[in-house]
């Protein structure tokens, strides 16, 4: 696909999730999804498929988060979100890069930035 339907596939995506319209979000993520979350907390590691993902979410959500987004930045297959995140009451920036396939799905999401903030609310 191109960079500028992923860019707004991306779009799409965040404001859906902003939303809490989990069927929205999901729509352009592929059935295996990778969802790579860093850093030492409970929730660090690989998320494999959308009921893996969907799980994510929830436990996020109960804890309060929001992302925002300031910044898309389209290249090929790649679109990085430039984001700050809320959680707990406390904000950090992140980074968050988009994989896509050909057809336009979310292959592959990483983010980069915030660990601390999760390491603290989701301890192991």
């Amino acid at each position: 696909m191109e960079a500028t339907v992923n860019k707004q596939a991306a779009i799409d995506g965040y404001a859906a999730f902003d939303a809490m319209d989990a069927e929205g979000a999901m729509k352009n993520i592929s059935e295996t999804i990778e969802w790579v979350v860093s850093g030492d907390s409970s929730l660090t590691g690989t998320y494999n498929g959308k009921d893996e993902v969907g799980g994510l979410w929830l436990q996020l959500l109960e804890k309060g988060f929001r992302t925002t987004p300031k910044e898309f930045i389209a290249e090929g297959d790649k679109v990085a979100v430039i984001c700050d995140i809320s959680l707990g009451g406390e904000q950090a920036g992140s980074v968050n890069v988009l994989s896509y396939d050909g057809d336009g799905r979310l292959i592959r999401f990483e983010t980069y930035g915030g660990e601390e903030l999760l390491d603290r609310t989701f301890r192991r």
